[in-house]
C-alpha cells in the first residue's frame, strides 16, 4: 500500500518544476492582461484622435460656417451686392461638404433637427436672394435655431466622449489593479516556494544528520521519518536499509570467530535460511578436521590455532575461486566449518579444498612425525593411541528446492553424512549419499 502511494508523489525535480510553473504563469497572466490592457487603452486613444477629434473639428467648422453664412445673407439683405450672395454660396458649400462627412463619419449621431433646422434656415435666406422678403428677425431666428442643433450635436457627441474616456478610466484602474493582484501573487508565490522548499530540505537534511549520528551510536533500529516519494526520501530509505545491514554485520562481527575472522553461528544459520526461502537449489558443505584434538594435544593450542587459521584461508580461496560473491564462509567453532555455494560448484570446491589442505598441512609437523606418517597420543578414551596425519573431511547436502524446512533439518543431515565420511581414510568429500574419495 505505501509502495502505490509512494508512486504518487513528486519528485524534487517535478516539484521545482510544478511550483515555478505556477510562477510563471502568474507572471505571464499578469503581463497578458497587462499588455491586453495597454492595448485596449491605445485603441480607445487611437479611436478618439481618429474620430472624435475629427467630429469636434467639423462641428466647430460648422459653426463658424453658419455664422459666415448669417453674416453674408445679412449684408447682402443691406447692400444687395452680388458678391455677398457668392460668399454666402461658398460658405453654404462648406457648411454641406461638412455636414456631409459628419455623417459618414460618425453616423450614429443624430443629424435630423440639424438637416431640417438648416433647410428651414437656407429657405428664409432664398426669399431674401429674390426679393420676396427683407432681412427680419425670423431670418435671425432661423439661425439660432440652426446655430442650437449644431449645439445639440456638439453636447450629444460630447457625452459620447465622456463616456469612451470613463470607459478608458476603468479599463486603465482595472488593467493597473488585476496587473498588481497577478504581480504579486507571483512573487508572494516565489517566496512562499522558497521558503518550503529550504524548510523541507533544511529539516530533512537535519533528520538525516540526526540519523546519521544515531546509527554511528548503534542505534541501528532509528527511523528519521521521512516519507519517501522524492530524493530525500530515498536517501532517508537507504539510510535505513545501510542500518538494517550494519545491524546484521554487527551481529555477525560479534559472532565472528576471533581467530579466523569467518563469520559465527549466527550468520550461517541466515545465510542457510535465506537460502531455502529464495528456493534456488544450493550446496551446504560442511568441513571438519580429522584427527585434529591428538595434534593440539601433541603440539599445543599455538599450533593448533595455526592450522585452524590456514584451513579458514584454504576454505575461503576455494569458494572465491570457484563461486561467486554470493558464496559464504563460516566457522561453526573448533575445527568445524561451513561453505555455502551453488549446488554446480560443491565438487569443485571440495577437490580444490582438499588438494590444497593435504599439500599445505605437512609443514605443521615435525619432519619426524611425517617420516612416520602418524603421531602417538591419548584418544578421549583415555586410551594411547597412533594418530594419522590430519586430513579433512566434507559432508555436502545438495539443498533443493521443498526438500528442507530450516538450517536445522540440514545439520542433522550433515552430521550423518560427516559420519560416514571421518570413518573413511584420507581426506575426503561426499555429496548427499555419493562418496567420492582423493
Amino acid at each position: 500500500m505505501d509502495k502505490n502511494h509512494a508512486t504518487f508523489r513528486l519528485r524534487l525535480i517535478h516539484k521545482l518544476i510544478a511550483s515555478y510553473a505556477a510562477i510563471a504563469i502568474f507572471t505571464s497572466a499578469a503581463i497578458i492582461y497587462s499588455l491586453a490592457g495597454i492595448y485596449s487603452l491605445n485603441t480607445i486613444a487611437r479611436d478618439l484622435a481618429k474620430n472624435d477629434l475629427v467630429i469636434i473639428n467639423i462641428i466647430h467648422r460648422l459653426s463658424e460656417s453658419i455664422q459666415a453664412q448669417e453674416r453674408n445673407a445679412g449684408k447682402y439683405a443691406i447692400l444687395k451686392r452680388e458678391e455677398f450672395k457668392g460668399l454666402f454660396e461658398r460658405r453654404e458649400q462648406e457648411f454641406l461638404r461638412n455636414l456631409h462627412e459628419l455623417e459618414n463619419t460618425y453616423p450614429d449621431l443624430s443629424l435630423v433637427s440639424l438637416n431640417e433646422s438648416y433647410q428651414t434656415y437656407r429657405a428664409a435666406v432664398e426669399e431674401i436672394f429674390t426679393g420676396e422678403t427683407e432681412y427680419s428677425q425670423s431670418l435671425k431666428d432661423a439661425a439660432d435655431r440652426v446655430t442650437a442643433s449644431i449645439n445639440t450635436v456638439y453636447n450629444d457627441h460630447q457625452t459620447l466622449l465622456a463616456a469612451k474616456i470613463e470607459a478608458a478610466n476603468r479599463k486603465q484602474t482595472e488593467t493597473i489593479k488585476w496587473t498588481l493582484v497577478l504581480s504579486s501573487t507571483g512573487i508572494i508565490l516565489s517566496i512562499f516556494v522558497a521558503v518550503l522548499f529550504i524548510y523541507n530540505i533544511s529539516s530533512a537534511i537535519k533528520k538525516l544528520k540526526k540519523a546519521t549520528l544515531r546509527i554511528a551510536e548503534g542505534d541501528f533500529d532509528y527511523n528519521p521519518q521521512i516519507p519517501p516519494g522524492d530524493e530525500i526520501g530515498e536517501l532517508a530509505g537507504d539510510f535505513t536499509r545501510m542500518a538494517a545491514k550494519l545491524k546484521v554485520y554487527e551481529q555477525i562481527c560479534l559472532d565472528a570467530s576471533p581467530l579466523t575472522r569467518l563469520p559465527g553461528n549466527i550468520a550461517i544459520e541466515d545465510v542457510i535460511n535465506n537460502g531455502l526461502k529464495k528456493g534456488v537449489p544450493f550446496a551446504v558443505c560442511y568441513a571438519d578436521l580429522d584427527n585434529f584434538k591428538a595434534y593440539n594435544d601433541r603440539y599445543g593450542y599455538i599450533k593448533a590455532s595455526e592450522v585452524i587459521k590456514m584451513t579458514a584461508e584454504i576454505l575461503y580461496n576455494s569458494v572465491r575461486e570457484h563461486s561467486d560473491d554470493n558464496a559464504f564462509v563460516g566457522h561453526i567453532g573448533g575445527d568445524d566449518f561451513i561453505m555455502v555455494v551453488p549446488a554446480d560448484k560443491a565438487q569443485q570446491v571440495c577437490e580444490t579444498t582438499i588438494q590444497d589442505f593435504n599439500e599445505r598441512i605437512g609443514v605443521h609437523y615435525v619432519p619426524e612425525d611425517i617420516a612416520r606418517g602418524a603421531i602417538e597420543g591419548i584418544d578421549r578414551y583415555g586410551v594411547p593411541r597412533v594418530f594419522p596425519i590430519m586430513t579433512i573431511s566434507i559432508a555436502v547436502i545438495i539443498c533443493q528446492n521443498g526438500e528442507y524446512s530450516s538450517a536445522v533439518d540440514i545439520a542433522r543431515v550433515a552430521a550423518d553424512i560427516k559420519g560416514y565420511v571421518k570413518n573413511t581414510a584420507g581426506s575426503n568429500y561426499m555429496i548427499n549419499r555419493r562418496k567420492n574419495i582423493r
